[in-house]
């Protein structure tokens, strides 16, 4: 299978951090607070959808362990194609939290058939939520239960179920 995001992570939590906090940043940063029907509705209309799961409390890293634990496979990611805004870069690393860590309120994350996974992104795409969908990683059999992300240096990283949480619940 091949992991999907419908756009980039981190927005919500690192935004409610800033503003609870009170924290300035010269860059905006702001939510991704969104509906996700439309865009769930689109994916799954072409099919091959095997899992799915929008990434609120623990962000991407807890969906994604959640996945692979609940499945028995291992989700491989690839650092370079998980979109993270500049701004929730440079927020994350000034707070010291990990932006796959952090709460996303209007995306989903999906495991789908590799032949139809192109064609699921596009569909994502057309909609007004999913435009920056993209694939970010693939499933694997081997070490069932972990999650892994290929560095940008080249390295390879486990990506850990959340311990706590970084950004305190708003309800």
């Amino acid at each position: 299978d091949r992991i999907i995001v419908t756009g980039p992570v981190g927005d919500h939590g690192v935004a409610l951090l800033a503003a609870r906090e009170g924290l300035g940043f010269e860059a905006e940063l702001k939510s991704d607070v969104a509906p996700i029907w439309e865009t769930v509705k689109a994916m799954l209309d072409v099919g091959g959808i095997h899992a799915m799961k929008d990434p609120t409390r623990g962000g991407l890293a807890s969906a994604l362990n959640e996945i692979a634990g609940k499945s028995g496979v291992s989700i491989w990611l690839e650092e370079e194609q998980i979109p993270v805004r500049e701004s929730v870069k440079a927020a994350s690393e000034m707070l010291g939290i990990d932006p796959l860590e952090v709460t996303c309120e209007g995306r989903v994350v999906a495991a789908v058939d590799p032949e139809l996974a192109p064609e699921v992104v596009e569909a994502a795409r057309r909609t007004k939520y999913g435009k920056d969908a993209c694939i970010i990683g693939t499933v694997q059999k081997e070490r069932p239960g972990y999650v892994l992300m290929r560095t940008v240096v080249g390295g390879t990283r486990v990506v850990q179920m959340p311990v706590g949480e970084p950004i305190p619940r708003v309800c």
